[in-house]
């Protein structure tokens, strides 16, 4: 599973727990070189230093602030000359009703979710674009796929990553950058904490008690889609626990 992943210069937002950590974990084991993302950098470089990445992996990155995505992607290419693959990960799920209102919460799913993604890939498009080569990695959602009660401006987060991955994939083909939509659904992450309604996630927690299926679930996506040939291009995968109904 991590065949053609030893040496790849990689990039992971929201890398201080759940999905990118797992991803980080399972890519360092397969010898990719890493530039580790997200706001907690306590937890960054406490991953960093587990993983032998050396000081200079864990960057500070709060995706919301270009400059600062761009700075994460930049150390990357100083430090090992290249970017090979950007894993936009770093997202939210506040869900609530529209009804109540939560204005905040939207703002910030439309900033995290969207924007940070579009700086994501601004950052390294630049890189990838004179190599002639990269992956793009987006993080959707089953979410991305189906709407329900509650999860308005959330599903419509994760449409739009997918949507904007799509149109990515298409601009990109005279540079050979690959793209990537992965959409996972319940997956035992700390993305429940981020729901504001307290009622709203009892429910959520409750649910992923149930169901959620562990991390390293969708590191092995993650490495699946990575170890393709050059020639072979995954545009997306959905995936879910096997008890997952929605």
């Amino acid at each position: 599973m991590t065949e053609g992943i030893e040496g790849k210069v990689v990039v992971i937002t929201g890398a201080s727990s759940g999905l990118g950590e797992a991803a980080a974990r399972l890519l360092a084991k397969g010898g990719a070189k890493l530039a580790l993302g997200a706001r907690r950098l306590d937890r960054l470089q406490a991953l960093a230093a587990e993983l032998s990445l050396g000081d200079d992996a864990a960057v500070q990155t709060d995706v919301t602030d270009f400059d600062q995505v761009k700075n994460l992607v930049d150390r990357a290419a100083k430090l090992h000359g290249r970017v090979d693959v950007i894993i936009n990960n770093a997202g939210l799920m506040p869900h609530s009703p529209l009804e109540r209102g939560k204005i905040e919460d939207w703002d910030r799913m439309i900033d995290v979710n969207i924007k940070g993604v579009l700086y994501g890939i601004g950052a390294v498009l630049p890189y990838m674009k004179e190599q002639k080569s990269g992956h793009i990695i987006n993080v959707s959602s089953v979410a991305g796929h189906k709407v329900r009660a509650g999860g308005a401006v959330y599903a419509a987060t994760k449409h739009a990553v997918r949507i904007i991955s799509e149109g990515l994939r298409q601009e990109v083909k005279p540079y050979n950058i690959r793209t990537t939509i992965i959409s996972p659904g319940a997956v035992d992450t700390e993305l429940p904490n981020s729901v504001t309604e307290e009622d709203i996630a009892r429910n959520v927690r409750a649910s992923y008690e149930t169901i959620a299926i562990p991390a390293d679930s969708f590191a092995r996506v993650v490495a699946f889609a990575m170890s393709q040939p050059e020639d072979v291009d995954i545009n997306e995968i959905l995936f879910r626990p096997t008890a997952q109904e929605y």
